[in-house]
């Protein structure tokens, strides 16, 4: 993917975020990331129906990177079953780790590809997943 494409997905995620903003509704299941070297501090509202991620929310605050990442995963999660999930949450794990991974399955997500190459960033751009790993916790225990 062009460089250009990828600085122009990022910065239209970050200036409008989707779904972002929260709203009472016991039908979610609420899990939050943070990170301990910014300012990234989000919470998420998740809403599962038969097996399928419906619906996904966010507020909080971030940086750029987290709240562009957040905003690409919010995209491709919606509408995923949990396994599909898994998968893309494992590949996406691998791709900023500079493991192995498959590209097909991360869509958008392959903007972060070269997130390697800033260090500190790694973790801002894990938050969404950090999020969506306790979420996968939380109803395997359900």
């Amino acid at each position: 993917m062009d460089s250009n494409l990828k600085r122009e997905i990022i910065l239209d995620n970050y200036q409008e975020p989707m779904n972002r903003g929260l709203f009472d509704d016991d039908s979610y299941i609420r899990v939050k990331a943070n990170s301990e070297n910014c300012i990234d501090n989000l919470e998420f509202m998740i809403k599962v129906d038969n097996d399928k991620i419906v619906d996904i929310r966010f507020d909080g605050e971030a940086c750029a990177i987290s709240t562009s990442a957040t905003s690409i995963m919010i995209k491709s999660l919606i509408g995923k079953s949990i396994k599909d999930v898994k998968n893309i949450l494992t590949n996406y794990k691998k791709m900023i780790n500079e493991e192995e991974f498959d590209s097909e399955i991360l869509g958008q997500l392959n903007v972060y590809d070269e997130i390697c190459m800033q260090p500190n960033r790694k973790n801002c751009a894990l938050i969404p997943s950090q999020a969506i790993d306790e979420f996968l916790a939380k109803i395997e225990k359900m």
